[in-house]
């Protein structure tokens, strides 16, 4: 893409981790889990790890049931830092989205925009 915009679709079993205990009798994927994803798909993009120094403007819209397909895409920001800007959507309603800065280390660096 033009945009350099990374995207990826993808479902959280109702059985995963994320939804133990958050809540009982009505599961939700927490934000945490969302964010997490985000920083995922930038990682595999990038072909290495990444390190989030910050998050912001973070907007939770919707709750997010086990079993949803997920559209996540995160597009880079221009400027000088490695910053980002995000949606997760459900039948193309955005459920979250922010910005974030990445901290990545040098031979990573190159992948990156």
């Amino acid at each position: 893409l033009d945009s350099g915009e990374i995207s990826a679709e993808l479902q959280i079993p109702p059985e995963s981790q994320w939804f133990s205990g958050h809540f009982p009798g009505q599961p939700i994927l927490p934000g945490i889990a969302q964010l997490t994803l985000v920083r995922d798909i930038i990682s595999q993009a990038c072909g290495g790890p990444v390190t989030v120094s910050a998050f912001s403007r973070v907007k939770f819209k919707k709750m997010v049931r086990p079993g949803r397909l997920l559209r996540i895409m995160a597009t880079p920001k221009q400027g000088p830092d490695d910053a980002y800007t995000f949606r997760i959507l459900v039948e193309d309603e955005v459920v979250c989205s922010g910005n974030l800065t990445l901290r990545i280390d040098g031979k990573n660096r190159d992948q990156i925009k």
